[in-house]
């Protein structure tokens, strides 16, 4: 790790130097987003740092950023008094669009955009905004992504989730962690909070890595398919027994396969 950055006083990009002795080439950076449903996580959590590090022991180059975080669901009006630092969309794409720039002028080889659960919704709708502005990543990476304001329902019993997650992850909860999200029905609406079923042109090669046992599958299946219908060069993988947030879990087989993938995809692979 190369070190912590402030970009400005809110917005702080985190630095992950290839390790020495890689013997990669040189390619893009990965702007990696940490997953938490919009309103928790860090750059500390393992989906973030562990992941951060592992790609750099493989020869990527990583940045990771400190996105600004909405309020806990519930607190409605209550929000602005109670955590002032709060902001609810477009907060935190905002905060990514602009590590996007200082990432950008740091890597000659270009930019890929990528997170894991909400970071995989803030990396789509990243990656829409910088196409719209006229200097789009070369790249996108999605781990066990939702992106549709509305999550669709998992038809298949053996694609939901199990355990706690079968409440937590429930569509209804997942529906109203969104809305928190977006603050308003017309930010709900937009293709720069929510991507999925939007239009999806100019984006660039994706890959795709989808949990087995995950309600949020659907959605990231579907968003798949949304790429792949809009001409897009998509790598799509399902990593069969896998449930919801396996990347903060180091230990885990998937958490490795995972991190092999997505070096060798950022390689051209």
């Amino acid at each position: 790790m190369s070190g912590t950055v402030p970009v400005r006083p809110d917005v702080t990009v985190r630095w992950y130097e290839p390790w020495p002795g890689t013997s990669a080439p040189a390619g893009p950076t990965l702007l990696w987003l940490h997953g938490g449903g919009f309103f928790r996580g860090g750059l500390d959590q393992p989906e973030a740092h562990d992941v951060a590090r592992s790609l750099a022991a493989r020869g990527v180059r990583v940045a990771t950023v400190d996105y600004r975080l909405a309020p806990p669901p519930g607190l409605g009006l209550l929000a602005g008094r109670l955590m002032p630092s709060r902001s609810r969309y477009p907060g935190a794409l905002d905060d990514v669009v602009t590590a996007y720039g200082e990432v950008g002028d740091r890597s000659p080889e270009g930019v890929i955009v990528g997170g894991a659960s909400a970071g995989a919704c803030l990396a789509a709708a990243a990656t829409l905004r910088t196409i719209d502005d006229g200097r789009p990543p070369v790249g996108a990476v999605f781990a066990y992504g939702f992106f549709h304001a509305a999550h669709p329902r998992v038809v298949e019993a053996h694609h939901r989730s199990g355990g706690h997650r079968g409440l937590s992850h429930a569509r209804w909860a997942l529906d109203a962690m969104n809305r928190n999200y977006a603050g308003s029905r017309g930010s709900l609406a937009d293709r720069l909070a929510f991507p999925g079923g939007h239009v999806l042109s100019g984006f660039p090669r994706t890959l795709v890595v989808n949990a087995e046992r995950d309600n949020m599958r659907a959605s990231g299946d579907l968003f798949a398919a949304e790429l792949a219908d809009a001409g897009v060069d998509v790598r799509h993988h399902v990593l069969p027994g896998t449930h919801h947030a396996f990347l903060n879990r180091p230990r885990l087989a998937a958490y490795a396969h995972t991190v092999s993938l997505v070096a060798e995809w950022t390689r051209g692979g």
